[in-house]
């Protein structure tokens, strides 16, 4: 068994693995071995990654499975300690590995480990992804050490102390294998978007923490699959971002959730339809009938997650960030 495995899932990325997998292949340790699974792709990548990287191992899925089930599937058929999810646009640094592998080796308790994310365009910002760890709030809506909402902040080393965090992005994901094979890996329903964050809060419940070592940096383009105002994107966001609240909040945030977060959305969809991008409002719309008709589905879940609890994650935002945001409070800095 190899002790840490860098798994690259790739759907016609052909141009991104030519662009980013360069600095992978500099910039890690021969001690750990590089992977890309093919997500069923009909573009050349595998004849390119067989032509220039003989070397790398390939994994070939037979179709596109998404992000959630393709890395399912995938990681089955790795054997390590430590998975490092690595998406195929995202540029590594000298040492980004040994201190995401160092921190999982020195500490027990941690699950998964985040590095510092900056945008691979504007290198000096951070990116909208995952920036210095991430969060949620009481109502479950994202947001990022270095980036509330839209505002993403200059890196200026004001975030570069190791932490807890809620989430860890999917961009580049390091965490303890036997524990994801325990908790069954993503949620394959979600497709894309927000699997990462559901897959932290259940190592949460499961008695474990999520930190971000920003020794570690990478860019990452972002949007290379989705755009950030594609309808399908804010579909699978909210759709999966419900589902994830269903499925892990206690009872009385659940509660709570039920009530408010119908409330904010449709702010959202009133103000889509206001600025005439009706194919957001209707995604927003979509999202919440495909979220209610899984009901009995997602009842099966929540069960399954919260009678199998250890303990309740102590990283959620007590308060709203809309309404922070709203009120002019568009920093990290001194938040949490």
């Amino acid at each position: 068994m190899i002790k840490t495995a860098v798994v690259i899932l790739n759907w016609n990325g052909r141009q991104h693995l030519e662009q980013f997998l360069p600095s992978v292949v500099e910039h890690t340790p021969a001690s750990a071995q590089i992977i890309v699974a093919d997500n069923g792709s009909t573009d050349d990548s595998v004849a390119f990654l067989r032509e220039h990287y003989p070397s790398i191992d390939i994994i070939s899925l037979p179709q596109n499975y998404g992000f959630a089930e393709g890395y399912n599937r995938a990681l089955e058929q790795v054997d390590s300690d430590y998975f490092v999810l690595l998406n195929s646009d995202v540029e590594v640094t000298a040492g980004w590995l040994e201190p995401l592998v160092a921190t999982l080796t020195n500490d027990s308790s941690v699950a998964a480990v985040a590095p510092k994310l900056r945008s691979y365009g504007y290198r000096d910002q951070f990116e909208y992804a995952g920036a210095s760890g991430g969060f949620i709030d009481f109502l479950g809506y994202p947001f990022c050490r270095g980036r509330i909402l839209s505002t993403v902040e200059q890196d200026r080393g004001q975030y570069d102390s190791p932490r807890e965090v809620f989430w860890a992005s999917g961009a580049a994901f390091c965490c303890r294998a036997d524990l994801f094979r325990i908790l069954g890996g993503f949620d394959a329903d979600f497709f894309a978007h927000m699997e990462e964050i559901d897959l932290c809060w259940r190592m949460q419940l499961a008695g474990y923490r999520i930190v971000v070592e920003p020794r570690s940096v990478v860019y990452h383009l972002g949007g290379g699959t989705l755009p950030n105002e594609s309808p399908q994107k804010l579909y699978l966001n909210y759709r999966n971002n419900l589902a994830m609240l269903f499925k892990c909040t206690p009872t009385s945030q659940r509660l709570v959730v039920a009530v408010a977060r119908p409330v904010c959305d449709m702010l959202s969809v009133l103000l889509y339809a206001v600025q005439g991008k009706w194919p957001l409002a209707k995604a927003t719309l979509r999202a919440y009938r495909d979220f209610i008709d899984a009901h009995r589905d997602l009842n099966k879940k929540r069960k399954a997650t919260r009678s199998a609890r250890k303990a309740e994650s102590k990283m959620i935002y007590r308060g709203s960030i809309v309404l922070r945001y709203a009120l002019g409070k568009k920093r990290f800095e001194n938040m949490l």
